[in-house]
């Protein structure tokens, strides 16, 4: 199976190009200029002429804190460009998947949010994401819309990496304790995405596969969890110990306001799909792998003549 994804540099992108083969699936990038989703034109030319099975639209605008600024290019490219995606996945017959996010929530609920609940965004960001939802299922039927949340990766800009890069110079920092969420690793992200994309073209009269699905990491955290987990397993690898101090949401102002609870019920992908992400946690250590050289242990050097030790992490 052949799947066209939108954006070629973006965590989820990279992710699928890495990942999908593992499933059997190639990946065939749709990304500037060539398909631009600033340029309806473009988005169709693109989509025509990929072989492909199935669209999947990753790009978008993240910049959270910059879209209170600059609503209407965000809006154009969650919203505009989004349904420009799913006109062209519609017009060359082949289903669309569109990734979304916890950010349509206002994060006011005391439990996981289910997919049928009440969006409500608390910023630009948030608002261009849900209209682009909406752009999706009115342009094609045939598509599914994927939420998640906390997305990091050993690419990219992401959480994780911003707080090694900061470990690197700084013994403690403070990091908002009040706000939870499930942290998703993007491999994981792209196996579900791989998964699904199968069967939605595997069968494509079965009405339950498509709609809106939640899928992020299992478990729950809040950031300052998320930076402990991080700083206690790059320690475990050899870095400096750094600690974490826990602060509130109104310690840290930001432009965009974000939502306290960000946690997303997945029973549906569950049930619908057969389909269970890894632990947090478990994800973690693999992407620290990735990104954290371990401790190297010197050989003996008084015994020259021995085989030399293996390189072992404390």
């Amino acid at each position: 199976m052949r799947i066209g994804v939108t954006g070629r540099t973006g965590q989820v992108a990279q992710a699928l190009i890495e990942r999908a083969p593992l499933q059997a699936c190639d990946v065939i990038t749709l990304a500037r200029p060539d398909c631009d989703l600033l340029d309806a034109a473009s988005i169709a030319r693109a989509v025509e002429a990929a072989t492909c099975d199935i669209i999947v639209n990753a790009a978008a605008y993240t910049a959270v804190d910059r879209a209170e600024t600059e609503p209407d290019l965000a809006m154009a490219i969650n919203a505009e460009g989004a349904r420009q995606v799913a006109l062209a996945a519609k017009a060359k017959g082949v289903p669309v998947i569109q990734i979304s996010t916890d950010y349509v929530f206002d994060g006011r609920a005391e439990r996981p949010y289910r997919e049928d609940d009440a969006p409500a965004p608390l910023g630009a960001y948030g608002r261009t994401k849900r209209a682009g939802e909406l752009a999706v299922a009115e342009a094609c039927t045939n598509h599914v819309i994927l939420r998640t949340a906390w997305v990091y990766s050993a690419t990219g800009q992401n959480f994780v990496r911003t707080m090694l890069r900061l470990g690197e110079t700084r013994s403690s920092i403070g990091v908002v304790a009040d706000q939870y969420g499930a942290p998703t690793y993007a491999p994981d992200l792209a196996d579900v995405i791989c998964a699904v994309a199968t069967q939605l073209v595997a069968k494509p009269d079965a009405r339950q596969l498509r709609g809106i699905f939640h899928a992020t990491g299992q478990g729950e955290a809040n950031w300052a969890d998320l930076a402990d987990a991080i700083f206690a397993g790059a320690a475990q690898r050899g870095r400096p110990p750094v600690q974490v101090d826990r602060i509130t949401t109104a310690d840290y102002p930001t432009p965009a306001q974000r939502p306290k609870n960000s946690r997303l019920d997945m029973q549906k992908l569950a049930t619908t799909y057969g389909l269970k992400t890894p632990d947090w946690r478990a994800s973690l250590a693999i992407c620290l792998d990735r990104l954290v050289a371990p401790l190297q242990v010197a050989p003996l050097q008084e015994e020259p003549a021995k085989t030399q030790l293996s390189e072992e992490r404390p």
